[in-house]
């Protein structure tokens, strides 16, 4: 997949019966029935257009995936296995049973129509105002409009509030404390709602985003959500190397429920939170952090790297919680544009893992963090090199090169043992005039010419 540009076409599959738009050029494309999304193949121009009966044949193929994750009558729901897959419980004879197939489908394709009122979504960021600006765009454009859309800038000198001026409804947090994790949890304190959503600036939301996490949560009994990210473009390599070579934020089209059960049979070899879902589309109830505490702020961007959200994870699983991963919750993610941003990208999710395991560890004791650590990361090194030799892509060996480095660099919390000995911030205890506790809050609609005070944040 080392050719030019790669279109992203969304096709419906529901009213396609031609491929018109294929325009011969490499494509990714991702497959719809109405509003539930389906899968996605990646196809060069030789392959393309698809034929009448090849989009009969997809539609099939994906139509019966969706039936048997979703219909409780052919075995739903699914529980996520060791690498975070979908376990069917289908049988034949249920399947030969099932009546109007195409109905059911269409049935679960519906669009959610759940209000959003009792949902604040968070979207922390970091000098990225023009991106930050789509993204609050297409919350804008939401089919249920949340409770309350709350950004958090991590910014030094609060440059995204000329970019939240022209947005009057959002209510705008300065954390100028450096991290990720600081800036979610000042989000989460600034929050008024019993759902707490998050994205990112470099993220696009679909138009029924919050809809569709109020009808998972009305649905489902679990504590966290994680939703479907897929690629907003594929124009350079470093994008295309992120999506086909790395698995981009994961290929997943059907619900999972990630458990008790997933948990203890990972749990030897360091539980695989990581296949939960991304940062980048998570939802929460408030109770969830009211039961284990908030983000780690030794973990995340701006900190050990990343892997603040699955550690996260972990401890909810660890503690008899569970997580659901939602794909008609959708979001379109740009990926890093040019090579260097990807491979520092690659070195800082590797690193920021380390230090997630080191985390995990320290607070659970569950060894196979430190197995993970040393034996399996090794391993995947060693196979990957050896495979990138005979097989490829053109690339590979420098990604790995970034990995390993990140590894290297994620050594270090082992044997900091002051880093190691800080927990969880518990947050929850703060009150709220504490400077620890609360950032800097300005209601956009009330003050639309008047900055914020920028006033550094008192240790």
């Amino acid at each position: 997949m080392n050719g030019g540009a790669f279109r992203v076409r969304q096709i419906d599959l529901r009213s396609a019966d031609a491929d018109v738009d294929a325009s011969g050029t490499p494509s990714l494309s991702i497959f719809w029935w109405k509003d539930l999304p389906l899968g996605m193949r990646a196809s060069l121009p030789d392959e393309l257009p698809y034929t009448e009966a090849r989009l009969r044949q997809l539609a099939a193929e994906f139509s019966a995936a969706q039936l048997a994750a979703r219909s409780i009558k052919l075995g739903a729901p699914l529980r996520a296995t060791y690498e975070g897959w979908p376990k069917s419980e289908l049988s034949l004879t249920t399947t030969l049973d099932a009546e109007d197939l195409v109905g059911c489908l269409d049935e679960l394709a519906t669009a959610s129509s759940a209000p959003a009122q009792h949902i604040s979504v968070v979207i922390c960021t970091r000098d990225r105002g023009p991106a930050l600006a789509q993204c609050l765009q297409s919350i804008a454009r939401q089919r249920s409009a949340p409770g309350e859309v709350i950004v958090v800038d991590n910014s030094r000198d609060a440059n995204a509030w000329p970019v939240c001026i022209g947005f009057p409804d959002i209510r705008y947090v300065h954390e100028p404390r450096p991290g990720l994790s600081v800036a979610r949890s000042a989000g989460i304190r600034a929050s008024r709602h019993d759902i707490i959503a998050f994205t990112d600036d470099d993220v696009e939301v679909h138009h029924g985003w919050t809809a569709e996490i109020a009808r998972a949560f009305a649905e489902w009994d679990v504590e966290a959500l994680t939703g479907l990210v897929l690629p907003a473009r594929l124009d350079t390599i470093a994008q295309r190397r992120f999506q086909f070579d790395m698995g981009g934020f994961g290929t997943t089209f059907v619900p999972l429920i990630f458990d008790q059960r997933f948990f203890e049979e990972t749990r030897p070899s360091g539980a695989h939170v990581w296949k939960i879902g991304a940062g980048a589309n998570m939802a929460f109830r408030r109770s969830a952090f009211d039961r284990v505490g908030s983000f780690d702020e030794r973990l995340g961007a701006g900190a050990a790297g990343c892997s603040e959200d699955s550690e996260l994870w972990y401890r909810l699983l660890a503690t008899g919680g569970a997580c659901l991963y939602e794909p008609r919750a959708v979001v379109f993610h740009h990926h890093r544009r040019d090579w260097p941003g990807f491979r520092r990208q690659i070195k800082a999710y590797m690193k920021g893992h380390v230090a997630a395991l080191v985390a995990q560890y320290d607070n659970f004791g569950d060894r196979g963090n430190i197995d993970r650590i040393w034996k399996q990361l090794p391993a995947y090194f060693v196979r990957t090199f050896v495979k990138s030799l005979f097989e490829g892509p053109p690339g590979r060996i420098g990604i790995l090169a970034a990995e390993v480095q990140g590894w290297l660099a994620g050594l270090q919390y082992l044997l900091r043992f002051g880093w190691r000995k800080r927990r969880t911030s518990n947050w929850l205890r703060k009150k709220p005039d504490d400077p620890q506790g609360a950032a800097r809050t300005v209601p956009v609609s009330k003050s639309l010419s008047k900055r914020p005070d920028r006033r550094p944040f008192l240790p």
